[in-house]
């Protein structure tokens, strides 16, 4: 494999991981009512002290709820920084599109801004039936 091929696959998963981060912090981030790391956190030390004090089938749905609220916390954590996480995405979509086939509504149906992807370079385009 030469030297530029491998320079091409690392570019290409440089901007498909900036692109995934960027769409899994959007999607982690839903309507309603904001949900808080400090009432996150004070759900799991509930729970702690309630699978302690579980046992058999009861245990094992509290211990679930306790993963689900832990994976809840780190998308949190990744969607607090989301200013970095679109500056990686305007970086890499503009390419990432154009090698994949990807179009403007496409991303606009996954939940991308028309003004995030403006700043990318996406142009909406229009078709011509």
């Amino acid at each position: 494999m030469s030297p530029d091929h491998k320079r091409a696959l690392a570019e290409g998963r440089a901007q498909a991981r900036a692109i995934k981060a960027y769409l899994l912090a959007l999607e982690s981030r839903r309507p309603g009512r904001p949900v808080s790391r400090e009432s996150l956190q004070s759900r799991l030390d509930s729970l702690t002290s309630q699978i302690e004090a579980a046992s058999g089938l009861t245990r094992v749905e509290l211990i679930q709820r306790r993963l689900d609220l832990e994976g809840q916390m780190k998308r949190i954590g990744a969607s607090e920084d989301m200013e970095e996480l679109q500056r990686g995405f305007v970086e890499h979509a503009a390419a990432y599109s154009g090698k994949k086939g990807i179009s403007y509504a496409a991303w606009r149906e996954a939940g991308v801004s028309a003004a995030v992807l403006r700043l990318a370079g996406i142009k909406e385009t229009r078709r011509r039936g």
